[in-house]
């Protein structure tokens, strides 16, 4: 249980972090990783989200993925399982959610879905430069990343001092490859090392 208790301790640093982000570092943050994304649409599919309770980015994201031509799914949650999605079509087309989400209207896709995705950005708190990543604890990229295409780029998208040296993980934690934050951009991380 230690492990847990460090990473309860990491969330709660974190959101209270992120609470005190002026509104204008916010704003030029967002800007920043929704024009990184952009260059990142080379696929035809990408799962990506809808940031809330203070994560970085905005909605900019998946505008300007789609911008770039491609198709982007977002997440449905569902029971605690593996995460379902759906087609963002729009802003307009968002619907609040579980757990203060934002979700595509109109069908909804398996969890299988992900597997025709090239590029999946997924939130988190924070990241090491291992690839731990830290999620809110709810475990749902847990059990959808396994479902990923192993060709994917999975990238985490981080603010800049979120990319951190060392975070606990767990034998279920997936280790991500690659990181998105607002200054650094894309980054390679070393899942090799222990």
């Amino acid at each position: 249980m230690p492990e847990e208790i460090d990473k309860q301790a990491w969330r709660a640093t974190i959101r209270a972090r992120r609470l005190r982000i002026p509104d204008p570092v916010r704003a030029a943050e967002a800007a920043a990783l929704a024009d990184a994304a952009g260059r990142l649409a080379t696929a035809e599919w990408v799962c990506a989200y809808v940031p809330v309770r203070g994560e970085p980015g905005s909605p900019a994201i998946a505008e300007a993925l789609r911008a770039a031509g491609s198709r982007v799914l977002l997440p449905v949650t569902r029971e605690p399982g593996p995460l379902y999605w759906g087609e963002y079509t729009g802003a307009e087309a968002l619907r609040p959610a579980r757990y203060g989400l934002l979700e595509p209207e109109g069908p909804v896709l398996s969890p299988e879905a992900v597997a025709a995705a090239e590029l999946v950005l997924i939130p988190a708190l924070a990241v090491d430069r291992r690839g731990v990543r830290l999620g809110q604890g709810a475990g749902y990229y847990d059990r959808t990343l396994g479902l990923a295409d192993p060709a994917a780029r999975l990238m985490v998208v981080v603010r800049d001092d979120e990319l951190v040296e060392h975070l606990p993980e767990e034998p279920h934690d997936i280790r991500i490859p690659w990181a998105l934050s607002p200054a650094a951009g894309p980054t390679p991380l070393d899942t090799t090392h222990p």
